[in-house]
């Protein structure tokens, strides 16, 4: 196992360090306007100029990370910079809604729909803001995340386009992103406020979204937590339920480190191990038994789901998953944990790695054969991959 652990920890390594952080260097970079090029064909040449908020700001934390947590690389900075400078300038309407999208120019091009830019920005100025020292920057995570807060309930406020009052869903996107958010901004959170944030979201997660019964997270249900019969209220999404799932286990994680008492410590070990069999069960669930991969969603009842992608494998389903089931099994030891990520490791760099000209692919079809011929898109960027490859590399070798 140790030495096998090794292997693997070099694999991810590498990949990250040699192979997919260069290629964002090398072909993302706007030397002209600043931010960040995302529309990447598989050579890395640029296809369209369209810059998106989610991306643009995924790009800054990520190069922020990097710099604060592997090496303190002055291009890394730089990087961060560009993109940072650019959103701060561009990024934000009149009342600081972030937009969801933006010309080459910075000029605004879709309004700001989606609280999930907003989440996005948080997370970029908070990290960026450790990195550069930058007060500014702080004060833009922080302006950010209270507009996530301020707007959680009613994520698309004005654009919301469901009619009021008759099918009143809630996604499991928001407390779940929600999460993480708080996680990367507890440097800039009060205990009291981080801890109470934290504890709703697990509540709403594990209580609301879950259905115990069978041991599946739903994707919308109604605000009380019960289930509709419908399309939306039917649906499984397995990759968003995986990544939720390690979000879960990293706030238990962290605070079994504080070592607040033999009560906190048993409850988040309980929640450790739930999260684990959520994943476990996700995947018995969500599962290609014919073609392999897991399915992008899926239906509750096994009705055909709504959407017609229901059957494409993708990128960072994947991704997401191998790092909870890295996560999971260093912190409960549970060998099936190890023996799924075994599988879909293999899977994974089989159909989604490119060896000849790097980065990796992001929607194969159930077959597992590239759709796109594409490296980065509107919704693929500077994230889902370096992000996964640096926490595959961590878990493995705190698994050593």
């Amino acid at each position: 196992m140790k030495e096998q652990s090794t292997g693997l920890a070099e694999l991810y390594k590498n990949a990250l360090l040699e192979n997919v952080i260069p290629f964002w260097e090398e072909c993302s970079i706007d030397t002209e306007y600043g931010g960040y090029f995302t529309c990447l064909d598989r050579q890395g040449k640029v296809y369209d100029t369209d810059k998106f908020i989610w991306l643009q700001n995924r790009q800054v934390w990520l190069f922020s990370l990097f710099f604060n947590q592997l090496e303190q690389k002055k291009t890394w900075l730089e990087i961060a910079q560009i993109g940072a400078d650019f959103l701060a300038e561009h990024g934000k309407d009149d009342e600081g809604n972030w937009y969801f999208s933006l010309n080459r120019e910075g000029k605004p091009l879709v309004q700001p729909y989606n609280v999930f830019s907003d989440c996005f920005a948080a997370m970029a100025f908070s990290q960026y803001a450790l990195a550069s020292g930058s007060e500014s920057a702080k004060e833009i995570a922080l302006q950010a995340y209270n507009n996530v807060l301020r707007r959680k309930d009613n994520p698309k406020g004005k654009y919301n386009k469901v009619y009021p009052g008759t099918r009143n869903l809630k996604t499991l996107a928001v407390p779940m992103i929600l999460a993480n958010l708080s996680l990367e901004m507890n440097w800039l959170l009060s205990s009291d406020r981080l801890e109470a944030i934290l504890d709703s979201t697990i509540k709403e997660v594990m209580e609301d979204f879950l259905d115990s019964d069978q041991g599946l997270v739903y994707e919308n249900v109604t605000p009380e937590g019960n289930h509709l019969d419908c399309f939306a209220g039917r649906l499984i999404n397995p990759g968003h339920t995986i990544e939720a799932m390690w979000f879960m286990m990293d706030i238990a994680q962290r605070r079994l480190e504080q070592d607040n008492g033999r009560q906190e410590r048993e409850d988040n070990k309980n929640l450790i191990n739930l999260a684990v069999d959520i994943v476990l069960n996700t995947l018995n669930f969500g599962w290609d038994k014919e073609y392999e991969g897991i399915y992008y969603f899926l239906d509750a009842k096994g009705y055909p789901p709504e959407q017609l992608e229901w059957s494409q494998k993708l990128w960072w389903v994947h991704l997401e998953t191998l790092v909870a089931l890295l996560m999971g099994y260093r912190l409960t030891g549970r060998e099936e944990c190890w023996q799924w990520f075994q599988k879909i490791h293999d899977y994974t760099w089989k159909h989604f790695a490119d060896p000849e000209y790097g980065e990796w692919w992001g929607y194969c079809d159930r077959r597992g054969d590239v759709l796109l011929n594409l490296k980065g898109g509107k919704w693929k960027g500077c994230f889902h991959v370096p992000r996964a490859l640096y926490l595959c590399w961590q878990e493995l070798s705190a698994i050593i």
